[in-house]
């Protein structure tokens, strides 16, 4: 369950799936955001877990379960307030399923992250990923 006391801007969900971890890339930039995880706003009564499987399922139609939650942080780039949650797929495909959000969806493997995102993860997410993901 989450710690913090404030609610979260943003909760992103670390989804991995066997050998690669799941990423999406925004139609719209945020500075130098291309690809991320799949995330979005936690809404009032929602805790940050449930925004990341509920964001989940709407950008990408994927059904996942948290596995933990990993952490929190203000963003260096986009300044807002982030949740991050270990989740796992339950059922579905991973597609672009928000047009209007995301441009394209990948199973991205380890060495792959780096070249997607080139100013690093977040310490504890990189570390979760570095346990998980075979490299």
């Amino acid at each position: 369950m989450t710690t913090e006391t404030k609610k979260p801007d943003v909760s992103a969900a670390i989804i991995t799936d066997g050998e690669r971890v799941l990423m999406v890339r925004r139609r719209i930039k945020e500075g130098e955001l291309s690809w991320q995880f799949p995330a979005g706003g936690v809404e009032d009564g929602e805790t940050a877990e449930q925004a990341a499987v509920r964001e989940t399922l709407e950008e990408t139609g994927l059904t996942v379960k948290v596995v933990k939650y990993i952490g929190d942080r203000v963003h260096p780039k986009s300044g807002k307030f982030m949740a991050y949650t270990a989740c796992e797929t339950v059922s579905g495909e991973a597609y672009v399923a928000d047009a209007d959000e995301l441009d394209k969806v990948a199973w991205v493997r380890h060495e792959e992250i780096p070249g997607l995102v080139p100013y690093g993860l977040y310490g504890p997410v990189q570390e979760y990923l570095d346990e998980v993901l075979p490299h």
